[in-house]
């Protein structure tokens, strides 16, 4: 039997109710310590002056970003810069001790965590898929607990999005497909429902080079197609520069430098980004 309400699993937590939230469009025009622009077009994601403490350690330290409609904000940066801990508050798996969170210009702590997880996309590390689930129920997971119709054909689609074969992969076990193949699962996953915002904690870390780059290219082109805003932890910078519209900087918990790609290359706002992007071979050292 699986203890859904307790469990620390935010696909099983998914099971916990079954509202359904539908978030109005709303802009913003707040100001941010990220190197942000003032007026903000209409966002997605919003974090203003986040901040986060484990104990003595603080993990997030008056973070501001924000990610608008259709875009892709990668957070790079060391392990321990906060970048998960960022990504994880966007769904409330991550409680911040100060500051607020808004998707799509509801404050976070207004919406009940579970709904919020259906509504928006998410993509952990590992994939997290339920090995004792096929890959068909696997992707049909949101919509069946949004009690939303045709569960099976938005599934079918979402594996086609990825290069999956429905016929062919719908009926397997998790634990007889590739790296590769369950990556593209769990994005499939997070795209079955249609969301308007996807969460993507390096979905593409672990896989080898050749399969991290199909991913990265199959993933850029979905976006395109479905504009869906997506907000990507990785600790890649020529990651984040192929797959972001714009690239934020962590380190030590808070924002270095928030900027579009070529915006870092031509003009790297402290001495750490322009170490950080002559380690990448982004710029000439």
């Amino acid at each position: 039997m699986l203890l859904i309400g307790n469990s620390r699993c935010p696909f099983l937590q998914l099971a916990a109710t079954a509202e359904r939230l539908d978030f109005p469009r709303c802009c913003s025009d707040r100001s941010d310590s990220g190197g942000l622009r003032g007026k903000l077009a209409p966002a997605a994601l919003y974090a203003d002056r986040v901040t986060k403490r484990y104990g003595a350690l603080t993990a997030l330290d008056g973070v501001s970003i924000d990610v608008r409609q259709a875009e892709c904000v990668a957070l790079i940066g060391e392990s321990g810069s906060g970048k998960t801990t960022l990504l994880r508050c966007f769904n409330r798996l991550v409680l911040p001790d100060d500051g607020r969170v808004f998707i799509d210009g509801i404050d976070a702590v207004e919406l009940d965590p579970i709904s919020l997880r259906r509504q928006v996309g998410y993509v952990p590390q590992d994939g997290g898929l339920l090995p004792h689930w096929r890959v068909g129920r696997n992707v049909e997971l949101v919509p069946r607990l949004r009690g939303i119709p045709d569960r099976a054909a938005l599934a079918d689609r979402a594996l086609m999005l990825v290069g999956l074969e429905p016929a062919l992969f719908r009926v397997r076990w998790p634990g007889e497909l590739s790296g590769g193949q369950r990556q593209r699962v769990a994005v499939a996953r997070a795209l079955a429902a249609e969301p308007r915002v996807i969460l993507l904690d390096e979905p593409f870390g672990a896989l080898d080079a050749i399969t991290r780059a199909d991913l990265q290219s199959a993933f850029a082109d979905i976006r395109r197609e479905l504009r869906t805003s997506a907000l990507l932890v990785t600790h890649d910078l020529n990651e984040a520069f192929l797959l972001a519209d714009r690239v934020v900087v962590l380190r030590q918990g808070r924002v270095e430098q928030a900027a579009t790609p070529d915006e870092l290359r031509r003009a790297p706002a402290t001495e750490y980004v322009l170490r950080l992007l002559q380690r990448a071979r982004v710029i000439p050292a």
